[in-house]
């Protein structure tokens, strides 16, 4: 936990925030770092740490002090080598950053999203008959995975074969975030066929001719990307757009068998469905932190902090920071989330948010006609990864409605 002693008035904790015990409950932790002060100097890592809200969005939205462009994980990409060519938009900062995110921002506005429900919608509705049929599913393999699998990779315009690369390249993408511990080395196990697979989806030739991934192709004809970017936002997309949404989903079905009377609450009210879906985001966080880099020293809550200096921001600490929050650690459907930290905010705010939440609305709309309730018998277990927070089983019955 948080030492009591400040070196230079710095609060100092000896916590390790890749460790296994401290990922199977990370909100203790989050406490004590919250509690410590705005900021915290992690021993082991030699970084500095942010759990509270307000310093998280002032560091998220502060991009000139607070750069991605060295990466947002811990590794410095101004010393060491990254194991993938940067993100051009996740791991880029402006003018660079502005350039790409424009293209993206476009292809995933609003109206273009609206194009996706309709089959959203569809293939929520199918695949929910079929799992209430069944009577028991497991939330994460036949729910939260087999979604995201489908429609995404669709909407982007990839080929049915081979999918199953796409959960394991998130897992690389999320686990390299971290230190270079076990996980990172599980996850790293098959890394080269995985790679070969992404890297082969990527290319204009690959691509479906109406599909999102295509567009960003178009913007290479308009003078706006290079041939070989367009390519690297695909791959942006088939590393951010699945494992997030899939944690998310796994999540929400915990957050509903955990807590029946706010899924009755839903039920009874379908249009909470939509902001139910934000607070799953603040109380169990699919991503839980990010990294950024100092650009020159700064002073954070009458600490400093010098050039070049990695700094861990804890989304999902600060989503559940009681300055920023009334009860926090309760899961309330009908509370308005808005303002938690799990897309970010600022210019790298998550680009596909749009896509999660219609993802998880069309899921949702479905099992609420559908499902009475869920139960959990089995315990579910944990699938650990050094940035997201979710399930790597979930076993739940269902009472049909």
């Amino acid at each position: 936990m948080a030492s009591d002693q400040a070196t230079l008035s710095r609060p100092v904790s000896t916590i390790d925030p890749f460790s296994h015990a401290f990922l199977h409950d990370p909100y203790p932790h989050h406490e004590a770092m919250r509690e410590a002060g705005p900021v915290v100097w992690l021993e082991q890592y030699g970084i500095w740490a942010m759990a509270r809200h307000q310093e998280v969005r002032d560091s998220l939205t502060d991009w000139q002090t607070f750069c991605s462009s060295a990466g947002v994980g811990l590794s410095d990409f101004r010393k060491e080598p990254p194991w993938r060519p940067p993100s051009i938009i996740l791991e880029a900062d402006p003018p660079l950053h502005t350039r790409t995110r424009a293209v993206l921002t476009r292809i995933l506005s609003p109206a273009a999203i609206n194009v996706l429900r309709t089959t959203f919608e569809r293939e929520a509705e199918l695949l929910v008959a079929r799992l209430v049929e069944q009577r028991e599913f497991d939330g994460v393999a036949d729910l939260a995975e087999a979604y995201p699998l489908k429609v995404f990779p669709d909407a982007v315009g990839i080929s049915g074969d081979g999918r199953e690369n796409l959960l394991p390249y998130g897992s690389m993408v999320f686990n390299s975030f971290g230190p270079r511990n076990d996980l990172f080395n599980q996850a790293m196990a098959n890394a080269g066929p995985v790679r070969e697979w992404i890297m082969s989806k990527c290319s204009r030739a690959a691509l479906a001719p109406d599909g999102l991934g295509m567009l960003i192709f178009r913007a290479v004809d308009a003078g706006e990307l290079a041939e070989d970017e367009a390519g690297m936002l695909v791959r942006s997309f088939l590393s951010a757009g699945i494992d997030t949404t899939v944690y998310g989903l796994g999540n929400a079905l915990y957050c509903m068998a955990r807590y029946p009377e706010q899924w009755t609450a839903l039920r009874e009210n379908p249009a909470l469905i939509r902001g139910a879906f934000e607070e799953v985001l603040r109380f169990e966080a699919p991503v839980q932190t990010f990294f950024r880099t100092t650009t020159k020293a700064v002073d954070v809550g009458g600490v400093r902090l010098g050039e070049g200096e990695k700094v861990l921001l804890f989304l999902a600490a600060a989503n559940r920071d009681p300055r920023r929050w009334d009860r926090p650690d309760t899961f309330d459907v009908r509370r308005r989330a808005t303002g938690h930290m799990t897309f970010g905010t600022g210019i790298h705010g998550c680009v596909g948010q749009a896509v999660a939440r219609l993802e998880s609305e069309a899921i949702f709309a479905a099992l609420a006609k559908r499902v009475v309730s869920f139960e959990l018998t089995g315990e579910p277990r944990r699938r650990l990864n050094n940035t997201l927070r979710g399930f790597d089983t979930l076993p739940l019955p269902l009472v049909p409605a």
